[in-house]
């Protein structure tokens, strides 16, 4: 299992690819980048407001999602469904893995494991889909959550 690589040079890369991407970077971006990418934690759109708006005391929700938006189009970060049916973000990952989310803290980790072949073999006998990719979320609290 892996938590997320340090986060000190990913505000610096997710900023240098919205330049190259064409976004600017204005005050209430480079906030939210900085919220989201110096997290070990899924953060809802309200959790990021919050603390970007530590650094940018006139930040709008709607620079949120907007900027949310790209660094989702960019593939910077990931969305995470949460069972209560919110929406969290994470910084993205590279490479084939998945995700276990503990449910009181939002602390994230990845694992991998692609002995899943079985299962999608029997849904697609069963379903007469062809199954071409997946991801994989687990819900459950951490160990240090359960120590309390």
């Amino acid at each position: 299992m892996t938590s997320f690589p340090p986060c000190d040079d990913r505000n610096t890369d997710w900023l240098a690819c919205l330049r190259a991407s064409g976004y600017r970077l204005t005050g209430p971006r480079r906030a939210v980048v900085e919220a989201l990418s110096q997290s070990g934690r899924a953060l809802n759109a309200t959790e990021i407001y919050d603390l970007a708006r530590e650094r940018y005391a006139s930040l709008g929700l709607v620079s949120v999602y907007r900027t949310l938006e790209k660094l989702e189009e960019l593939e910077l970060i990931q969305r995470v469904h949460q069972p209560d049916g919110c929406q969290a973000f994470i910084a993205g990952f590279t490479g084939h893995q998945h995700l276990l989310i503990c449910q009181q803290c939002g602390h994230v980790e990845f694992f991998e494991g692609d002995d899943l072949e079985p299962l999608f073999q029997r849904v697609a006998e069963e379903s007469g889909y062809q199954i071409c990719d997946h991801w994989l979320q687990l819900f459950g609290v951490c160990d240090q959550c359960r120590r309390g």
